[in-house]
């Protein structure tokens, strides 16, 4: 059975109180404490710390910095929701709760001793693997494949292609990378532009389903194999960020929208 966000609370409008900047004493410190920080992820490792989190945002002052308090709290509770999903060592039954054990692993589980090689691929882009390195998930949002490394490293001048594993092993860089991810537009809006509503749909947008909210995000991130879509598999994924967004909601005392799944929204690519 599908999960809507409504069970929650009642929504509010997602594009209420946008601003074309950040809000002056709106920083992400200003909405999360370390304390709540580690009543959130009570079994992190280490490398995901508080001070990483503040030190890495400081170079993206738009991260939950625009719009009004709902909003803002919603696109926080939105991309921990996607990097506890990606991090989770969590899930039904689990010591503390389902949803208590995200930023756990910092890298893809059986990948390391250079497995996992089918990420090396570059799809005949630009970004070429380099000797002897292997581009699988590492880090919060579990970046992948040569193209990612490489331009996140160039946007963020790091050499991540040459040292992908600076992203498993440096907390600040692995927290700039998931950041870089959910603020970057690339043929498709950024997750932060879909969380705020700077985004709104254009009609061939609508035709396909595609909407504002959390459900864009996970589109955005995986909408190949987890959207428009009923396959067992990739709806159980939907439903275990759709209930990660819905617990750091509640943490963060914040309504959300009525529906932010993304069953019905066409992928970007195929």
């Amino acid at each position: 059975m599908m999960q809507f966000c409504l069970l929650l609370l009642v929504a509010l409008p997602l594009v209420s109180g946008r601003s074309s900047g950040p809000v002056a004493g709106t920083g992400l410190e200003s909405l999360l404490t370390r304390e709540q920080f580690e009543n959130f992820f009570p079994h992190h490792h280490s490398l995901y710390s508080y001070e990483a989190l503040l030190k890495a945002a400081t170079g993206f002052p738009t991260f939950t910095g625009e719009g009004d308090l709902t909003i803002r709290k919603r696109e926080l509770a939105a991309f921990f929701a996607e990097i506890a999903h990606e991090t989770t060592n969590g899930g039904p039954g689990a010591p503390g709760g389902t949803y208590a054990w995200g930023l756990y692993y910092t890298e893809e589980l059986g990948c390391d001793d250079g497995h996992c090689r089918q990420y090396n691929s570059d799809n005949g882009g630009r970004y070429k693997a380099a000797p002897g390195k292997t581009y699988y998930g590492r880090g919060p949002i579990q970046l992948s494949y040569p193209y990612n490394y490489g331009q996140a490293g160039a946007d963020l001048n790091l050499p991540l292609l040459a040292h992908p594993e600076l992203v498993s092993h440096d907390g600040v860089v692995a927290f700039r990378t998931a950041l870089w991810f959910w603020m970057r537009e690339d043929g498709e809006p950024s997750c932060h532009a879909a969380m705020t509503g700077k985004w709104q749909p254009d009609a061939e947008d609508r035709r396909l389903g595609r909407q504002p909210g959390f459900g864009m995000t996970i589109n955005i991130i995986n909408g190949n194999v987890e959207c428009h879509t009923q396959l067992p598999a990739a709806r159980k994924e939907r439903e275990d960020r759709i209930g990660h967004y819905r617990y750091f909601a509640g943490l963060l005392q914040v309504p959300v929208e009525k529906d932010c799944d993304c069953a019905a929204m066409t992928p970007y690519s195929q």
